[in-house]
């Protein structure tokens, strides 16, 4: 499938590159897009939450009355959870909220995500450019003449430090290398902005897995 390669002013440059139908064509898996978005929001946690359960609070172990007589419920220390101030009962631990997903499951759901992206009209392909010191305001222009309000994530080949810095301040934008690009920012964008080399790149990525 041929798509369209404009330039970093938004306009065509009269080139149509061919996207690999085994990665732009696949039929979308909602469920492994499911399946890698829970597990790179899980792993972001990090769980060091704690509470005090009654063998770790610092209070006295004193009996506070007598056992019988007093009409009410009997008693023996302070670090019950039933008084203010005591143990926390079930309370919750450090733990590891990571959980393990096959590559396979991984990949589907990559593909899934760029899949959705062309098939919604949210892809754009674009000619490769740099920028010959970071600018925010310059990086912001390019965004605004390649019509994208929302948010965006741009992938290309390569890592480029000054495209890069240039859109650290941005909230809404963000730029990575294919490599790294995961399920998760590709389906959190609204429009997927790739570079015409980087296509190349996923390619042969598939090619050689």
């Amino acid at each position: 499938m041929k798509v369209d390669v404009v330039n970093s002013q938004g306009q065509s440059t009269g080139r149509k590159i061919d996207l690999p139908e085994e990665i732009f064509a696949v039929e979308p898996n909602a469920h492994a897009v499911y399946l890698a978005v829970k597990q790179y929001l899980a792993a972001q946690r990090q769980g060091t939450h704690k509470a005090k359960e009654r063998w770790e609070i610092a209070r006295t172990t004193k009996k506070l009355k007598r056992q019988k007589g007093t009409g009410t419920a009997r008693a023996g220390s302070m670090k019950s959870p039933v008084f203010r101030g005591g143990g926390r009962v079930f309370g919750p631990k450090p733990r590891n909220y990571s959980f393990k997903l096959n590559k396979k499951v991984k990949e589907v759901a990559r593909y899934s995500a760029f899949a959705d992206k062309l098939n919604s009209g949210s892809l754009i392909v674009v000619e490769d450019f740099t920028m010959a010191q970071p600018s925010t305001k310059e990086f912001k222009a390019i965004l605004s003449k390649l019509n994208i309000s929302g948010k965006s994530l741009l992938l290309t080949a390569e890592h480029n430090a000054n495209v890069y810095l240039s859109s650290r301040n941005l909230q809404k934008a963000q730029v990575h290398t294919v490599q790294n690009a995961n399920t998760y920012d590709i389906v959190n964008a609204d429009v997927l902005v790739i570079s015409e080399k980087s296509v190349g790149h996923l390619k042969a990525a598939y090619e050689n897995q």
